[in-house]
């Protein structure tokens, strides 16, 4: 049997931008992972720029229905790497916590590291 490949894991793998999670995820169900990453990439690739849509993902992430942190961690160091300021990106947490104010108490201690975090590499 030959060994499979999975262009949409290494492709995101190469980026950079690799969720832990997804290492756990690939040694249960490979070929889970990488249709879930082939779907995911779809609408990425339309004419937002790179900035709106890291903004886009963060509302996903901090959004009371989602929670997820390490998600939330890595777009806001991408947003802030895409040009996003700290204010945009505390506007958006605003506008997702009226889903709920856990998103605020989630979100925030994330931004301030992350600000601190780029503020201290350049």
């Amino acid at each position: 049997m030959a060994d499979k490949t999975f262009p949409a894991t290494q492709a995101q793998r190469a980026t950079g931008d690799w969720n832990p999670f997804w290492t756990s995820l690939e040694e249960l169900d490979a070929d889970y992972l990488e249709a879930f990453l082939q779907f995911r990439s779809v609408p990425q690739s339309g004419p937002l720029d790179q900035k709106t849509k890291e903004l886009i993902f963060i509302a996903i992430n901090v959004a009371t229905t989602h929670l997820w942190p390490s998600g939330a961690r890595r777009h806001m160091a991408n947003a802030l790497q895409a040009g996003a300021t700290k204010q945009e990106i505390l506007e958006v947490i605003q506008l997702t916590s009226i889903m709920g104010i856990h998103s605020m108490t989630m979100g925030v201690p994330i931004l301030l590291e992350e600000v601190e975090k780029h503020n201290a590499t350049g």
